[in-house]
């Protein structure tokens, strides 16, 4: 039996050697290193070990009795660790000096809806003829099986979801809380790529789905004078203004160059998102 046809399936070997470190495992002949700080107690010459058969990024035998997160038939999110535009993705599937590639061969033709590092990817793991562990990338199928059937009580909730697929008129989302989701593209604030986190909103649902948004409430947009006054207040000693929505309309026109009544909708966009409050004649940048 070739060593490559062990790769990446859970096996039991013979202990046949030990060192400070590792134990050494032999299984249909060939022998695997064992961690011995994965075990609460050393093992004897002799003893039956399972776990997980690989082979690390150095080209070692290894065996693990730490279950990777994916494995096959198994599906699970992992973190993206690295990007090789000639190869693909690597992920942490959870095995010891050992990250999982995801070849380009799954992944959207344009490099820019590829993942970044830390995002987060669902694979499940793949073996293949010489033995080399890849990671399949989960398709639209997959999350539908998983999704949860959304209702129109969703609505106005925030959800956060990672990208799963992009399309022309937006981009699938599959939320913390397992329901597919959909953006289009009018309601995103800006480019998106496969496995990226997003904060969204609920605007309605359809076909099971819920209908998401990225662009603020109407109430949480800062306006172009809120802005200003937000960066008066960051610079001013104190983080305080002697003015206020009683101020005289011509001393805020002096000083801010906006009408009274631009000056108090800006006040009140910021008193709703909870940025600033009225006190004693001056307004006040409130501390996060």
């Amino acid at each position: 039996m070739e060593t490559s046809d062990l790769y990446g399936k859970v096996l039991s070997g013979t202990v046949t050697d030990l060192n400070k470190e590792e134990a050494f495992v032999q299984i249909e002949g060939i022998t695997f290193a064992l961690d011995l700080s994965e075990l609460d107690e050393l093992p004897e010459l002799g003893d039956e070990i399972g776990g997980f058969v690989y082979e690390t990024q150095s080209h070692k035998n290894k065996i693990t009795t730490v279950m990777p997160k994916v494995m096959e038939g198994i599906w699970d999110y992992a973190e993206v660790k690295d990007v090789r535009s000639d190869l693909g993705v690597f992920v942490d599937a959870g095995l010891p000096d050992k990250d999982i590639v995801v070849s380009l061969d799954e992944l959207p033709l344009e490099h820019s809806e590829w993942p970044k590092k830390g995002d987060q990817v669902m694979v499940e793991l793949e073996v293949d003829h010489k033995g080399r562990l890849w990671g399949k990338l989960a398709d639209i199928n997959l999350y539908t099986q998983l999704a949860r059937s959304a209702s129109d009580n969703e609505k106005n909730r925030d959800e956060t979801g990672h990208v799963i697929a992009i399309r022309d008129s937006g981009t699938f989302v599959m939320t913390d809380s397992y329901f597919m989701g959909f953006i289009y593209t009018s309601e995103q604030d800006g480019p998106l790529r496969i496995g990226k986190e997003v904060k969204t909103r609920v605007i309605g649902s359809s076909h099971r789905r819920l209908n998401l948004s990225m662009r603020p409430r109407a109430f949480e947009e800062i306006t172009p004078d809120a802005e200003m006054i937000m960066a008066v207040l960051e610079h001013a000693r104190d983080n305080k203004i002697p003015y206020t929505d009683k101020s005289d309309p011509q001393d805020i026109k002096d000083y801010f160059g906006i009408s009274k009544g631009s000056f108090k909708r800006a006040l009140g966009n910021l008193m709703k998102q909870r940025k600033i409050e009225q006190k004693d004649g001056y307004t006040y940048l409130k501390k996060s």
